[in-house]
C-alpha cells in the first residue's frame, strides 16, 4: 500500500489550496474602502450575510428598482499578463453603472465576486480598490461581495471578476425609449478608449503583429501601449443624472459589445432609425491604430467598438445646444453625431471616403 495513504496528520481546508485566513485578511483590509463609499441609504459596512439599503432615506417617493449585471471580458487577461490589476475594478463598476442610467436609473448600491485559484491578497486588493473607487465615481456604495478562493478552477494568477449594481428611478423619469421620435438630435459622449470590449479582437491583433506592449505606443509617445488599452471605462453617471431628472433626455444607449451599430437601437420604438455620421467626430488615434493594424472595415469597427463614443442621448432638437452646454461643463466631451427618422427599426453608420481609413464613401446598417 502506498505509505501517503496511512499518513496520521489530519486534513485541513489550507493543504487542500484553501486559505480561510486569507480570506478574512482581505475583509478586513477592504472593510475601509467600502466605507469610503458611504451615501445616503447606505452604511456600506462589510462582513453580514447582506447587505441593507434604505431607498426612503435616499429620498425616493415612488421609486422603481433596476438592476444589472456585468463582468471586464478577456480585459483581465491583459490585466493579469502585465500587471495592471488597478483600472478594471473600475471598469467593472462602469459596466454596471452605465447600464443603469441608461434606464435613468440612479445607481445606488454594488457587489462584487471575485474568483481566483489562490488568494493573492495584494492583487485582491488591488482590484477592489479599483471598485471602491468606481463606485465613488457612480454615486454608488460598495456595500458586499464575494470573494471565491478555489483551487484547480483557475490558472496560477488567474481571477474573474462579475459585478452586480442595484439603481432606482422615480416611476415618473424612467427612460423606456417611448419619448424618442423623428427630428431628435444624436449626442455622443467621448470615450476613455476601448472600455472594456473587442479585447479578444485586441489580444489577437497584439498576438499576431508582435505588439510590445511594455513600449511607447505609436500614436503617443506620452504612454504606453498597454496603458492605453487599459484605461478604465469612463463612468458618465454624474454628468447625465442631472439631465435625466430635468427631463431633458428622452433615451440613452452604453455603447458596449455591438458598438454604435447594435446598441442604439436597443432603446428606439419601433418605426424609429439612428442614422450616425461618422464624419462628425474626429477618429480616435487608439482606434486609428488598432484599425489599421487589423486592416479592419469601417463597418466592422462600427460594430466591434466603440469608436471613441461611450455613450450616446436621444434629445429634442430645441433642448440639444442646452443639453450640450450642460454636458460640457461636467467635464465631458459632446458631439453631435446624427439623428432619429422615420424607418424600419435600426441604426445606420455612414461616413464619407477617407473617413475611418474608408476607400470610398460607406454605411453600415442594422436593423433591430
Amino acid at each position: 500500500m502506498d505509505p501517503k495513504h496511512n499518513q496520521t496528520e489530519p486534513y485541513t481546508y489550507a493543504k487542500a489550496g484553501v486559505s480561510i485566513d486569507a480570506g478574512n485578511a482581505l475583509v478586513k483590509a477592504i472593510a475601509p474602502l467600502a466605507k469610503a463609499t458611504r451615501r445616503p441609504g447606505a452604511d456600506a459596512e462589510l462582513g453580514g450575510f447582506g447587505g441593507f439599503f434604505d431607498l426612503k432615506a435616499a429620498g425616493y417617493d415612488d421609486p422603481l428598482l433596476v438592476a444589472a449585471n456585468d463582468g471586464v471580458g478577456t480585459k483581465l487577461k491583459l490585466a493579469i499578463e502585465h500587471d495592471r490589476h488597478d483600472g478594471v475594478g473600475i471598469d467593472l463598476v462602469a459596466m454596471c453603472a452605465n447600464d443603469l442610467i441608461v434606464q435613468g436609473a440612479e445607481p445606488l448600491f454594488f457587489l462584487d465576486y471575485y474568483a481566483t485559484g489562490k488568494l493573492e491578497s495584494g492583487v485582491a486588493e488591488r482590484v477592489i480598490a479599483g471598485i471602491a473607487d468606481g463606485c465613488r465615481q457612480a454615486g454608488c456604495a460598495l456595500i458586499g461581495g464575494e470573494t471565491a478562493e478555489m483551487p484547480g478552477m483557475y490558472g496560477p494568477g488567474d481571477y474573474d471578476l462579475a459585478g452586480f449594481c442595484v439603481g432606482a428611478v422615480e416611476r415618473a423619469q424612467a427612460l423606456t425609449g417611448s419619448r424618442v421620435k423623428a427630428g431628435d438630435v444624436l449626442l455622443g459622449l467621448g470615450s476613455s478608449g476601448v472600455h472594456s470590449n473587442g479585447f479578444s479582437l485586441v489580444r489577437r491583433l497584439a498576438a499576431d503583429k508582435g505588439w510590445k506592449l511594455d513600449r511607447p505606443a505609436l500614436f503617443d509617445n506620452e504612454v504606453l501601449l498597454i496603458d492605453a488599452l487599459m484605461a478604465p471605462t469612463r463612468i458618465y453617471v454624474r454628468s447625465l443624472l442631472p439631465l435625466v431628472r430635468a427631463g431633458k433626455i428622452n433615451a440613452l444607449a452604453h455603447i458596449t459589445g455591438g458598438g454604435l451599430l447594435e446598441n442604439i437601437p436597443r432603446v428606439l420604438p419601433d418605426g424609429l432609425h439612428a442614422v450616425v455620421d461618422a464624419d462628425s467626430w474626429d477618429q480616435p488615434r487608439l482606434m486609428a491604430f488598432l484599425q489599421a493594424q487589423g486592416h479592419i472595415e469601417p463597418e466592422e469597427m462600427a460594430r466591434t467598438f466603440n469608436c471613441g463614443v461611450g455613450m450616446v442621448l436621444a434629445v429634442d432638437a430645441a433642448e440639444a445646444e442646452d443639453v450640450r452646454a450642460a454636458l460640457i461643463a461636467a467635464g465631458e466631451t459632446v458631439h453631435a453625431i446624427g439623428h432619429i427618422e422615420a424607418g424600419e427599426k435600426g441604426c445606420t453608420v455612414k461616413g464619407s471616403v477617407e473617413t475611418w481609413s474608408a476607400m470610398a464613401d460607406w454605411s453600415a446598417t442594422h436593423l433591430g
